[in-house]
């Protein structure tokens, strides 16, 4: 999931950025082959949207990426992209040569979709907008990574530095960003000068990046009959009562803080005491400082509810429990006098939109914290109820966020 403003879940920090336009920005739209290449991507966003559609109709749950990987491989081979390949952990890469390596960009968008396996994919369209799962998060920015690529090519713009588009793995979920871990730690490891993640819709900037832990909790008992073996204690208890605490514990909202029970299973049948019983947990904060308090009272809060139980019962250690850490999604930032961030902005007011400033959770987290200039963009056009069956993406002018994609792309290219 990417950045937390409108059409995102909470956290939204609509904060307008004030910033004079780049000279070199306004100099560089006034280039033929880039207007040549902004007019194909506004002509040709009908086809934008067709892919947007395309990819989201492809099942593409976590750690089940590769149906949709191949039509994105098989998108960038049409592009005439170069070194088209998958890597270890299932990214789709490309490059675009430049007249040199570098600057050497990263403009990736990622595979894998929230909604798990079965679900319904087929998207509707009612005129302008389209509705299903994932149909904007991420398909969008997938289609706006072809899009940049056949815009580049239509206008045969030749950049100085060199680009590899990238469709990555494991950003939802408990993907843990196992494709930016790959790609940063292994595939394209020390050769990356700037990286942009184009995630979901709207023309917000996100820079600023949210760290995470997340958490497998496992409760377990000796289990037994629910009448005949009452009095034993029970993991559901237990598991109830570690999340009556979790709900009391007070966050910050400045750094905004959160927590969250995501999902909760156990037991075999409504007459049996389960032998264990289970919840995934998602600790987040903008500060590493506050999200490592916020883990040790989440730590305590568990232990404590095992305490309790097993008090509850006079059964002192008969019920144990495993935390076990199924996500580390490090927190950092991009300050906003680097030059990816002011050229963000810069290409932004270029197009004649308004550059928002926003938190964002996603692949730009693990660039980021390893020091590579990064920063999250939305793919244009209007989405809404992301992470839910109902998501909806309005098409009205989303050329524009193609645009300033291409543009941005083209911008951080330059020596």
């Amino acid at each position: 999931m990417g950045r937390f403003v409108v059409g995102f879940v909470a956290l939204a920090v609509g904060v307008s950025i004030q910033a004079p336009l780049d000279q070199t920005t306004a100099t560089l739209i006034q280039n033929t082959s880039v207007k040549a290449a902004l007019a194909s991507a506004k002509a040709n966003e009908f086809r934008t949207i067709e892919d947007q559609i395309r990819f989201s109709e492809i099942p593409s749950p976590p750690f089940k990426e590769t149906a949709r990987a191949e039509e994105v491989r098989r998108a960038f081979l049409a592009l005439g992209l170069r070194h088209v390949r998958i890597d270890k952990a299932g990214n789709v890469l490309g490059d675009r040569d430049g007249t040199s390596p570098h600057p050497h960009l990263v403009l990736a968008a990622h595979l894998d979709s929230v909604f798990p396996e079965g679900t319904n994919v087929k998207v509707r369209r009612d005129g302008a907008v389209l509705h299903g799962p994932g149909v904007g998060d991420d398909s969008r920015g997938l289609a706006v990574l072809v899009a940049i690529a056949r815009a580049l090519k239509d206008a045969d713009v030749q950049t100085a530095g060199s680009i590899t588009f990238v469709g990555d793995v494991g950003e939802e979920g408990l993907g843990d960003l196992r494709g930016m871990k790959q790609l940063f730690d292994d595939t394209l490891k020390g050769t990356v000068d700037s990286f942009v993640s184009v995630d979901g819709s709207g023309l917000d900037i996100a820079s600023t990046f949210v760290g995470s832990r997340r958490y497998r909790v496992t409760f377990k008992g000796p289990g037994g009959h629910a009448f005949a073996d009452f009095g034993r204690p029970n993991p559901a208890n237990a598991l109830g009562r570690a999340a009556a605490k979790l709900a009391d514990i007070r966050v910050p909202s400045t750094p905004p803080t959160s927590f969250n029970i995501g999902r909760i299973g156990g037991g075999t049948a409504v007459n049996a005491i389960p032998v264990e019983a289970w919840m995934e947990v998602d600790l987040r904060s903008v500060d590493r400082r506050v999200l490592q308090t916020l883990d040790a009272d989440f730590q305590k809060a568990v232990d404590a509810a095992v305490t309790e139980e097993n008090a509850r019962w006079n059964t002192p250690g008969m019920l144990t429990v495993a935390k076990e850490r199924v996500g580390d999604r490090p927190g950092g930032s991009t300050a906003s006098d680097t030059p990816i961030v002011r050229t963000a902005v810069a290409v932004t007011r270029a197009l004649g939109g308004v550059p928002i400033s926003s938190v964002s959770s996603s692949d730009a987290n693990y660039s980021g914290s390893l020091g590579v200039p990064a920063v999250e963009i939305g793919g244009g056009g209007q989405g809404a109820n992301v992470h839910v069956l109902t998501e909806s993406f309005d098409t009205t002018n989303s050329w524009l966020g193609t645009q300033r994609a291409l543009l941005l792309t083209i911008a951080l290219t330059q020596k």
